[in-house]
């Protein structure tokens, strides 16, 4: 285990110097730093739900600059078409030939900006990108670079003109991380930084693709006891069958529990907890940090929940306070 922890600091001594460097330039938003790194580490796509001018979209290319990754923006619109994501083929009048034009999606960490806003057309083609890692161009198959990361948002607010994620494409993002309002002080920071917007400071790269990628074979390696997949077990069976689980007042109000996915989801996570604390083995307090935000998205609460205004937040919430810990 010794041998194990030596590596995993080893592998790991990147992230001190990326989250440094990326508060540089954001400020108070600490949290969503470490769960954008966490899905990084992770290999699993975040979806970002917050009101405009939250610095969500700063803070993502601040990441991707100070890790030296290919960093591309899609502002998703109703009249998006597959071909302005994914790319299309374009005809070379002067050798007769037809080459591939690579679309934005080509891309290290990619950007889907209010990505509710897209049609169902735009909606599916990103998520073979997501979960294959490939894109299909006129019948042939073109590998992402790697690591690739989607990263998306979307605002909760106004719904006017947008098109509801499917469930199916919600489930394929490993967080779902809910950016709130900086605290009194970061604000005031902001402000005071934003006087001299010339003295704004940018991020440079203090890390490359190739760290994150030894650092996710490292992460394969950090110890899980069987008692703590017990106890994952035991909270996607709650979510499931509430009654059985002693909690019958949340039945009326779980349209539909966590699927495995879900529970696969969840150790890995907790696994990039683990590593991001620098710690060769996952505690039970890694499995219920990482929980709320690899949950909240997958348990559907009912009609019933929405009139007495629970959410699947609140249920998620419920769950890890009454299942046992090992």
């Amino acid at each position: 285990m010794e041998a194990l922890e030596a590596r995993v600091g080893k592998a790991g001594a990147f992230l001190g110097r990326v989250v440094d460097e990326v508060e540089r330039v954001v400020v108070g938003q600490r949290e969503l730093v470490e769960s954008l790194l966490l899905g990084l580490l992770a290999d699993g796509h975040v979806l970002l739900e917050g009101l405009p001018g939250l610095a969500k979209s700063l803070t993502v290319s601040t990441l991707a600059s100070a890790l030296g990754c290919s960093h591309r923006r899609i502002q998703f619109t109703p009249d998006l078409l597959p071909s302005d994501l994914l790319g299309t083929q374009v005809f070379q009048p002067a050798s007769g030939t037809w080459s591939v034009r690579e679309g934005p999606v080509f891309a290290q960490i990619v950007l889907a900006d209010e990505i509710n806003r897209a049609p169902a057309k735009v909606q599916s083609a990103l998520l073979e990108a997501m979960q294959e890692r490939t894109v299909t161009l006129a019948g042939e198959t073109h590998v992402l670079p790697s690591p690739f990361l989607v990263l998306a948002t979307q605002n909760p607010v106004e719904l006017e003109g947008t098109y509801p994620l499917p469930e199916a494409q919600i489930d394929r993002f490993l967080f779902k991380v809910v950016v709130t309002y900086p605290s009194r002080e970061a604000e005031h920071q902001v402000l005071r930084r934003m006087m001299d917007v010339t003295r704004v400071p940018k991020a440079s790269p203090v890390a490359t693709p190739e760290d994150v990628l030894a650092a996710r074979r490292v992460l394969d390696e950090v110890y899980v006891d069987d008692r703590l997949l017990t106890y994952v077990t035991d909270l996607l069976v709650a979510s499931r069958d509430p009654t059985a689980a002693g909690l019958p007042d949340l039945k009326p109000l779980i349209l539909y529990g966590a699927s495995p996915r879900a529970g696969i989801a969840l150790v890995r996570a907790a696994r990039a907890r683990a590593f991001l604390d620098g710690r060769a083995y996952v505690s039970p307090q890694d499995v219920k940090s990482v929980g709320l935000e690899v949950l909240r998205h997958r348990v559907l609460t009912t009609y019933e929940a929405e009139a007495e205004g629970v959410t699947g937040e609140d249920v998620v919430t419920r769950l890890f306070d009454h299942v046992p810990i090992p």
